[in-house]
């Protein structure tokens, strides 16, 4: 397997579950934005986002989908739950959720008050998508209440897809406002020995 990474990017997610499960791999470290730092890299991933995982045939570019993949081809893991399980849809709509719901206002947050040029930067939608993600994230804290993780006191693939939000979040400095049991969880998150290994690759 082969995974493309920027650091700091949502390719975490997919290294830090590679690192979880203790698979073999070869990490290409890129400069983001990859489709202008790496040549060739959008003959592998057409889209020039990051991360690409290639496996044999198969070619993944959607981060918590990345982590789905290696947890079901790759198990049996302690990181999935299985569908016969009563938590499956909870475990499915948290995995799915990281991105589509916890990720997708900061990439707005980020855009507009540091990769854009300072006079394409706009104060307003930063206002409005920080207020959107603080809002989603009131789903966290409520279901980590009595809860070491997302699914009780079983540490799963969704833990490690909406770990990333949050450590997104510090980055954008956005964790000033995160409640008690949101940053409980996520000191708990960033403490494990292969979150801390995946961060510094």
């Amino acid at each position: 397997m082969k995974l493309y990474h920027c650091k700091d990017a949502r390719s975490l997610r997919a290294l830090w579950t590679l690192e979880e499960m203790g698979l073999a791999y070869e990490l290409v470290n890129m400069k983001f934005p990859p489709r202008a730092t790496h040549p060739g890299y959008l003959d592998v991933n057409p889209l020039g986002t990051v991360p690409t995982l290639v496996d044999g045939d198969v070619t993944l570019t959607e981060s918590s989908a990345i982590c789905h993949y290696l947890a079901e081809k790759y198990g049996p893991t302690d990181l999935a739950i299985g569908v016969d399980d009563p938590q499956y849809g909870e475990y499915l709509n948290w995995l799915y959720r990281s991105d589509a719901t916890l990720t997708f206002p900061q990439t707005l947050v980020l855009r507009y008050s540091r990769l854009e040029p300072e006079e394409r930067r706009i104060p307003q939608v930063v206002a409005d998508y920080t207020q959107w993600f603080y809002s989603r994230l009131r789903s966290v804290e409520l279901a980590l209440e009595g809860r070491d993780y997302l699914l009780g006191h079983r540490f799963t693939v969704a833990d490690i897809a909406v770990g990333y939000a949050l450590m997104l979040g510090v980055s954008l400095g956005l964790d000033a406002k995160f409640k008690p049991n949101t940053q409980a969880y996520l000191a708990r998150l960033v403490a494990r020995p292969a979150c801390m290994r995946a961060c510094v690759l």
